[in-house]
Order: structure tokens, then sequence, then C-alpha cells
């Protein structure tokens, strides 16, 4: 039983590490928020059926499931396009600080949802979370683009959280694969009409972005996201996830030359310890 809870744990790691990307690729792509949405989840869809075709899963979600899964996909284009606004409006490392709050929020509607009792220790954890991630920011003297910034990066959050709650009873009964292939279909749908009046430019070096967007991830961080409901709660695959801005502030680090300052060394150490704390209470 801990092996399979080490493997679940690595598992989710490596979903946390690719969804990480996004960060960076959210800050370097020049182009409207929308745009790279649209492009991203049109780009993912043949990715995912040629997966699913090739494990022979079907490409059909199960009806009962179909309009938690549009409305998840709606919640989860959202939270896509706002997070981009509050990562080109200031920085990753503020753009992580404000998506972060979605465990805390995940903690306080999962009882709501689910019906069950809320746990102190993800307020704990969650808090802790928080304080970390606020170490990893730069300099809290905030200009106003920066507030907006956090502002819709809360909201964004609160998208992703509600997104993850819907789909936790569907990821029970189909592979993440699966649940993003529908997503990725109505978030397509969605941001069509801004294809027509959006003005925009496209460059090689965007495919190739888009491309690692689309498949890395969007294909795969977010399918092996979704797979991990499987075996934990929403707010514990939340809160564990915490570690996200650490390796976003590292490939920050690398290829935007985004220096971390001292603050990254509290930060990463009250986000690790605060992932191993619940990571030992989810056995």
């Amino acid at each position: 039983m801990i092996k399979g809870h080490s493997s679940h744990f690595i598992l989710l790691n490596l979903s946390v590490l690719f969804i990480s990307t996004s960060g960076v690729l959210g800050r370097w792509i020049a182009l409207p928020p929308e745009v790279s949405i649209f492009w991203r989840s049109l780009i993912a869809i043949p990715l995912l059926i040629v997966i699913l075709k090739w494990s022979k899963q079907s490409l059909r979600p199960v009806f009962q499931w179909q309009p938690k899964l549009i409305l998840a996909g709606l919640f989860m284009g959202v939270h896509w396009v706002t997070y981009f606004y509050a990562l080109q409006w200031s920085n990753v490392a503020i753009g992580m600080l404000s998506l972060f709050t979605y465990p805390v929020i995940t903690a306080f509607l999962e009882p709501l949802f689910y019906k069950t009792a809320f746990e102190k220790r993800h307020l704990f954890v969650g808090g802790l979370t928080l304080l970390g991630v606020y170490f990893l920011v730069p300099s809290f003297a905030l200009a106003q683009t920066h507030g907006g910034a956090l502002a819709i990066g809360i909201f964004s959050a609160f998208c992703y959280a509600m997104r993850n709650l819907l789909l936790k009873g569907a990821a029970q009964e189909q592979s993440g694969l699966q649940l993003m292939l529908f997503q990725v279909v109505i978030i397509s749908l969605c941001f069509l009409p801004f294809m027509s009046f959006e003005k925009f430019e496209m460059s090689i070096p965007f495919w190739w972005a888009l491309l690692f967007l689309a498949l890395f991830t969007t294909v795969i961080g977010h399918s092996l996201f979704l797979h991990s409901l499987k075996y934990f709660t929403v707010t514990t695959a939340s809160l564990m996830s915490s570690i996200n801005p650490l390796y976003g502030i590292l490939i920050a680090y690398i290829f935007l030359n985004e220096i971390p300052h001292w603050g990254v060394y509290i930060g990463g150490a009250l986000i690790i310890f605060a992932v191993l704390f619940e990571n030992r209470f989810s056995r």
C-alpha cells in the first residue's frame, strides 16, 4: 500500500512539473491570452485522440458526466486565460502567488461539494503554502498592474478549484486523457470567436512553444493531475501540487533570467515541508 501511495505521489509531482511550464510559456508567448488558449486547446485535440486511440480508450465521455464536463471545461478555459493575463501583467512569481490560493479555496469548498468533514490540517498546510509562495515573490511593493494581476490570478485560482472539484467523481470512472479531450474541445469552441477580431502575428518560435504547451503541459501534465484524483482527495492533490511555484521559478530562472532572491530558499523550505507534511497524512 505504501509503495502504491509513493508511486501515486511521484506521478502527481510529475504532473506538477509539466504543469509548471505554463508559467514561463504564458509569460513568454507574446500573443493575446485568448489566442494562446485557443491554439493550446486545438493542438491538444489531435494529440489526445492519437494517444486515446493507441491505448484503445473511448473518445466519448460517460453520458452521466457530460453536463459536469461541459461546466468544468468552461471553468478551465476561464482559468487558463485569466492566469495568462496575470502572468503578462506581472511576472511568473506573482502569477504563481495568486494562483496558489487555489489549494486553500479547495480546502474550504470540498467539504461543501462532497459533504465531508473539514480537515483543520488543510488550513494549516494551505496557510503554510501561501506563506511559502509569499516569500518566493521578489517584492510585495506591488505596482498597480501587479495588484490587478493578483486579483485576476485569485479569480483564476477559484475557477481551477471549481474545475477540479467538478471532475473528482468523473475521474473515478474515466482516464485523465478522456476528461482532458472533452475539456479542450469545449475550450476551443469557446475561444474560436476571438480569432476573428484579435490582431496577432504568429512566428515559428510561438508555434513550437504552443506545441510544447499543448503536449507536455496540457496533454501530459493535466491528464496526470486528473489521474491523481482517483487516489487523493481534491484538497490533498491541490496542496501537494503546491511545489509547482518552485518548479516554475526555477524554469523562469533558466529560460527568462528571472533571478530568484533569498526569499526563494525560505519559501521553498516552507512549501516542501507543507507538501511532505500533507503526504505523510494522506497515506
